[in-house]
């Protein structure tokens, strides 16, 4: 039985495009939008600043203060969007656990163009030089439930209507698709 996702994280690596396109999905679906990186801690910032990256340790609280977030949009009667990198499977399981039949719209591009788009803004704590250990450190999350996998390299409209579409009820098809 599927049931309309309530809650959906917009995930991937550095410059994927999630704070737009999360943006973009909670205009066109009336959500709210929580930006992930607004939640680390200081000390996360001073490490990616510095080009070391982040190891689960330092991930753990900031995962789990998200969910907690979560929860609480959730509570009062929005749809939260949240846009976070959530790399690993176990990283994803943790928002799992707070929010049960959580979705999760993966925004797929290559290392090559992650790094261009890094690149190319300007002011984001997050340098060009760790774009290499997040695709090592990424678990594409292909073939888990509720999980929607696009092309980052789309336009931004085009990939909030083919999630706009896919928060509609789904009837008898599986909510884990490729588009």
């Amino acid at each position: 039985m599927n049931s309309p996702l309530t809650a959906i994280v917009v995930m991937g690596v550095a410059g994927c495009g999630k704070s737009c396109v999360g943006a973009a999905i909670a205009s066109t679906s009336g959500g709210r939008l929580i930006e992930g990186d607004a939640f680390h801690p200081a000390e996360n910032i001073r490490k990616m600043s510095a080009g070391i990256p982040l190891n689960d340790d330092d991930r753990a609280g900031w995962l789990v203060r998200l969910g907690q977030e979560l929860q609480a949009v959730l509570q009062a009667g929005e749809r939260p969007i949240l846009t976070c990198s959530a790399l690993k499977r176990r990283y994803r399981e943790t928002l799992r656990e707070a929010v049960p039949g959580l979705g999760f719209v993966f925004l797929e591009l290559s290392p090559a163009e992650a790094e261009k788009r890094v690149l190319a803004r300007p002011g984001h704590f997050m340098p060009a030089s760790l774009i290499d250990s997040q695709f090592a450190a990424l678990e594409p999350p292909h073939g888990e439930p509720l999980t929607l996998a696009l092309d980052a390299t789309q336009p931004i409209e085009a990939l909030a209507v083919a999630v706009d579409t896919w928060l509609k009820p789904q009837g008898d098809r599986s909510l884990a698709r490729t588009a």
